[in-house]
């Protein structure tokens, strides 16, 4: 058998938002402090490819949404070395807008989905404000476009994208929501995208309060663990504490970009 190629994995933040703890978890925090988020894209380099996963959102949709922007998610590419025009593969983990947006910085792209989330995101769930609130109806309507330019593949569950990457539907945020599994030089790391917002969310059993199905997002923690092998493999999708825990690649880019692959420093 051949052996699996390893992956470089990158966490890049491009934008914030500061907010109180009780605002991440159902039912509150009885701790009246802040409790901020950052927002990022994360990147798959080796093997002579290259993927991106989740598009973030722009400075419009930013303003918006009251939500800090640093940088597009280009930009936010550029940093390490990726030209966004030349992506020729995107993993979306679903399609809420700080993870689908930006579509047009990718000309040469297609998309790697779920089934469900195409089926959550156009169906009557949207009928709902509670549940629509995070989606923007551009985003959707141009990942419809998108089908029928051939830039779409969808997944039903579990798939391998190349070797050594593969993507986990789990549900429970959305009903699409789907994780992204590589393996590196320390074993196999998950990107657990929104399936766990904070470290504190899977390792207290604590759900986010935004949330399609609770009991599919309690068990996708346990999933994320499940397929890691070990809790210091599963990255959060918007924990500050990510730039803390991992290592910057070049000190100029501390507390913007880390590499999850070399594994945490900080724990």
């Amino acid at each position: 058998m051949a052996q699996m190629p390893t992956y470089e994995v990158y966490a890049i933040k491009y934008a914030s938002h500061v907010r109180k703890m009780a605002d991440n978890f159902i039912g509150g925090d009885p701790h009246d402090g802040p409790g901020p988020i950052d927002y990022f894209v994360w990147a798959i380099k080796g093997n002579g490819r290259v993927w991106v996963v989740d598009t973030g959102f722009d400075a419009a949709e930013g303003k918006k949404r009251g939500r800090i922007v640093d940088r597009d998610c280009g930009d936010a590419l550029k940093l390490v070395g990726i030209d966004h025009t030349q992506v020729e593969e995107v993993i979306i983990s679903h399609f809420h807008y700080d993870h689908c947006g930006s579509h047009h910085l990718f000309p040469k792209a297609k998309f790697h989905v779920q089934e469900k989330e195409m089926q959550y995101a156009t169906g009557p769930c949207m009928c709902m404000p509670a549940l629509r609130g995070p989606f923007t109806a551009k985003d959707i309507t141009t990942m419809v476009d998108r089908v029928f330019e051939d830039r779409i593949i969808f997944h039903n569950g579990d798939a391998e994208i190349a070797p050594g990457i593969t993507v986990h539907h789990v549900g429970g945020h959305t009903m699409g929501l789907q994780m992204v599994r590589v393996w590196t030089q320390t074993g196999w790391l998950v990107l657990a995208a929104d399936a766990s917002h904070m470290y504190a969310n899977m390792e207290q059993g604590r759900p986010f309060p935004i949330v399609y199905n609770v009991f599919d997002m309690l068990r996708g923690h346990q999933r994320a663990y499940e397929l890691a092998g070990s809790p210091k493999n599963v990255v959060p999708g918007h924990d500050p504490l990510v730039l803390q825990r991992y290592p910057a690649p070049k000190p100029e880019l501390k507390g913007i970009v880390c590499r999850l692959d070399l594994g945490p420093n900080n724990w």
